[in-house]
């Protein structure tokens, strides 16, 4: 057992190299203006219908880390922008960078070098060892019984709401990092979703997820016909990017040591920050975010972002 946890701690600290330096990025994604237009033609669509949830976990800790909860934090910002009620929305993150004595900022997270403080106002839903496979599933099933410790929020779900799962951390092939073990692996991942589906408890499901070789947590193992739309910020055997590094352009503040954030994650919340999410479709976002997190296709630096979905929902169902 101990062999087999050193090697996969050894394929998860393969990402803890992929913060480099590069070229200087746009600062946002812009939507063509005509988009505004398309979407407006699709008010009716049953998006609408039924209570919108967001799960968003960031599976790592350590101030080295300071991205994935600057992600998380961030993400929750949107959420809470577009309307979620705190009651729908739960946050996994570890909670030791805030208040780090290595944070220059105390009691402050940002996630662009220019940008404020994102830890306000975030729920300390599931902090410290509750942030786990088992709280993580339990959470998703709206398994209240199951929970242990947090603030026993679940996604409690009926058969027309709509889930939103972000997930921030390290990762390697078919594994994601937890802060404690075990590890988030991807066939448990998928079979919880599958459970999910079953249970006749979303109507949708959008899964975000920002990790090394993320790509083979789904590819080959999430079926089509389950309801859930899935992005990976790089395929199955390549580095995700870190962004906002010391040494790149734009830099963090001289203070910062660390990254702020990471490059797919940021490609998505920056496009959000800045447009509306009913009305533009997540083949909207993901050819954007594509776009920006592959350098504009020349992969002078960046990753393979992609999508596995249930074709009957790609072109329908929003962002929370």
């Amino acid at each position: 057992m101990m062999a087999a946890r050193l090697r996969v701690a050894l394929l998860l600290s393969v990402c803890l190299c992929t913060a480099r330096a590069r070229p200087s990025l746009e600062p946002t994604i812009r939507l063509p203006s005509e988009r505004a237009a398309a979407g407006a033609a699709e008010e009716g669509t049953d998006d609408a219908v039924g209570t919108r949830w967001a799960v968003l976990i960031a599976g790592s800790n350590g101030y080295y880390n300071y991205r994935h909860q600057a992600d998380i934090c961030h993400a929750y910002q949107i959420m809470k922008k577009g309307g979620l009620k705190d009651e729908n929305i739960i946050v996994f993150m570890y909670d030791d960078i805030a208040h780090s004595p290595e944070n220059p900022r105390p009691g402050v997270i940002i996630n662009h070098p220019q940008g404020g403080d994102v830890y306000a106002g975030v729920p300390k839903d599931y902090t410290g060892r509750e942030v786990n496979v088992n709280n993580f599933f339990a959470v998703l099933l709206g398994n209240k019984t199951a929970v242990s410790g947090g603030s026993g929020k679940v996604v409690d779900s009926g058969p027309n709401d709509h889930i939103f799962v972000y997930y921030s951390d390290h990762g390697g092939p078919g594994v994601l990092g937890m802060p404690t073990y075990p590890y988030l692996y991807g066939d448990d991942l998928v079979n919880v979703l599958k459970k999910k589906h079953a249970a006749g408890t979303y109507k949708s499901l959008v899964f975000y997820l920002e990790a090394c070789e993320s790509g083979s947590i789904f590819e080959g193992l999430l079926p089509n016909d389950i309801n859930v739309y899935a992005t990976t910020a790089s395929n199955a055997d390549e580095s995700s990017w870190g962004t906002y590094c010391p040494g790149e352009h734009p830099s963090p503040p001289p203070e910062y040591d660390t990254c702020l954030g990471d490059l797919y994650s940021i490609a998505w919340m920056e496009d959000s920050d800045f447009h509306n999410l009913r009305t533009e479709s997540l083949k909207q976002q993901y050819n954007l975010v594509k776009d920006r997190t592959s350098a504009h296709n020349t992969y002078t630096y960046g990753s393979h972002v992609k999508q596995t979905y249930a074709i009957i929902l790609f072109h329908r169902i929003r962002l929370p």
